[in-house]
């Protein structure tokens, strides 16, 4: 390793911005709200769209997106903006693909044209809006859709922050060797695995990289079941899953769809041995109020949580702390640091291109090289042609038992873990 790389790990800096969200002048520009900073003069604005379902059956999720967008933005003009202009945020609701499509449009074409677009937490909603970014020559910087096709479609203004499908797979598919079977006692290819996944963008990838993962590492595979989006019932799927006599579901869905499995295991009267879900609802906060006792020692391939190793992931716990004073409550889930931590990637990379040039901004980020461990999620920032981050990795989570409520913590890797694993689904 060189020493300018050493270097970089030791400093953990975006040029002169510290990556670690720890020092106090940046706490103080990130709890303030915007209306009690002086304002830019209108012209010298940097305007930025961002696209989420703000509203319908995304909206829970979608709004905790980007209040990490709008808190990263609030600390950069706190330290004096993009090049020195103030960023002002252009909001856009986009609860589906048609919604996403027209919205999109609106900020990217006539006088509501931003420099550069923000999204989207969903692939269903990333999909159209980058696409029409790419058309128009507007940056899209993607903060937490994981859709495989966000970054497979060859655009060259299309950048992802934050781990895709594959990626989630691959923790879900270690868990289940490294962690989970030996905590069991037995051999992993002595547990019987299912996969079940909503019919959707997000998780027909995961499960089709779940299902080769599984086959390469010799993993015994029973079942591979779908059900359509927006059901209402899983009880055919866990009859389904049950009649493989599945010790282990893997499950990825949309928000809510966690419900749906834990209700109908309960009416079932039976439950595998683990669940494993992939991010969506599994990290939030009123999922363990919603479903219970149940979803003890539950795991999830998921967004950094906030009980990690601070050194992991340097500056989770002030994250979760200044967000409570400027929304007045705890993070619902791990998406508002993964959308800070990826929205202050591409807002220094937005700083050092100059402006928002499509083929200066490209090399900007390209160009950047952040060693892990050095940010609150503990990624680092390193692209690849497609406009993958390449050091975003998911952590593997477990709710546990805590003082007061069910606590989601980190069980891996390693570096990450601040509890070992329960090998119990269930009170």
């Amino acid at each position: 390793m060189s020493e300018r790389v050493r270097e970089q790990g030791r400093r953990a800096r975006f040029g002169r911005r510290t990556l670690a969200f720890a020092g106090t002048t940046a706490l103080a520009a990130l709890v303030r709200p915007a209306s009690a900073q002086q304002p830019a003069a209108p012209a010298a604005e940097l305007r930025l769209g961002a696209l989420f379902p703000l509203s319908g059956p995304l909206a829970l999720l979608g709004d905790e997106s980007f209040r990490g967008l709008e808190l990263a933005v609030e600390e950069r003009n706190g330290a004096g903006g993009v090049l020195g202009r103030q960023v002002r945020l252009v909001r856009a609701d986009a609860p589906d693909e048609a919604a996403a499509a027209a919205e999109a449009r609106r900020l990217t074409s006539g006088p509501e044209r931003v420099a550069a677009a923000f999204g989207s937490f969903a692939s269903s909603i990333a999909l159209p809006g980058s696409q029409i970014a790419e058309a128009a020559g507007i940056p899209w910087f993607e903060l937490g859709a994981i859709g495989d096709a966000v970054i497979e479609r060859g655009f060259r203004s299309v950048f992802r922050a934050s781990p895709g499908a594959t990626a989630f797979a691959a923790t879900a598919i270690e868990g289940v060797i490294e962690v989970l079977a030996p905590a069991i006692g037995v051999a992993p290819d002595a547990l019987r695995l299912a996969i079940a996944h909503e019919d959707a963008v997000g998780g027909q990838s995961v499960a089709a990289a779940q299902e080769a993962l599984a086959r390469i590492r010799g993993l015994t595979l029973v079942e591979r079941a779908t059900y359509a989006p927006r059901a209402a019932d899983l009880g055919a799927l866990v009859q389904r899953l049950r009649g493989q006599e599945a010790d282990v579901v893997l499950h990825t869905g949309a928000p809510g769809d966690e419900l749906l499995l834990f209700r109908a295991l309960r009416d079932a009267g039976w439950r595998p041995r683990m669940v494993i879900g992939t991010a969506g609802g599994y990290g939030l906060a009123e999922t363990a109020r919603s479903v219970g006792d149940a979803l003890l020692g539950a795991m999830s391939a998921d967004w950094t949580p906030f009980a990690v190793n601070e050194r992991f992931a340097p500056g989770a716990r002030a994250f979760a702390e200044a967000y409570l004073r400027r929304y007045g409550a705890e993070p619902r889930s791990g998406h508002s640091l993964a959308c800070f931590v990826g929205a202050r990637i591409f807002l220094e990379a937005l700083h050092n291109a100059g402006g928002a040039d499509r083929d200066r901004v490209r090399a900007a980020v390209q160009a950047l090289d952040i060693a892990e461990g050095t940010t609150a999620t503990g990624w680092g920032a390193r692209f690849d042609e497609r406009g993958q981050n390449l050091r975003a990795k998911p952590v593997l989570c477990q709710w546990q038992a805590g003082p007061q409520a069910m606590v989601q913590v980190a069980i891996g890797p390693a570096p990450a873990a601040v509890a070992t694993v329960v090998p119990k689904l269930g009170a």
